[in-house]
């Protein structure tokens, strides 16, 4: 699985919940949390901790 940032990981103002790159990244994308499969919600019914409850997160697409 790839790093996100945790909600409450300010190391990179650019980087919402989730993310894996910042938004101006080039060769990126949105695309729905593969935690909460887009509800936003965890198994519980609680916010989803990768996503903060968006229930997306912007990940690099293409690869090396």
């Amino acid at each position: 699985m790839s790093h996100t940032t945790p909600p409450d990981d300010p190391s990179d103002p650019n980087l919402r919940a989730g993310d894996e790159v910042p938004e101006a990244t080039e060769e990126a994308g949105e695309d729905i949390c593969p935690s909460c499969t887009g509800s936003g919600q965890d198994d519980s019914g609680e916010t989803c901790p990768v996503c903060a409850g968006s229930g997306h997160v912007r990940e690099g697409a293409g690869g090396g």
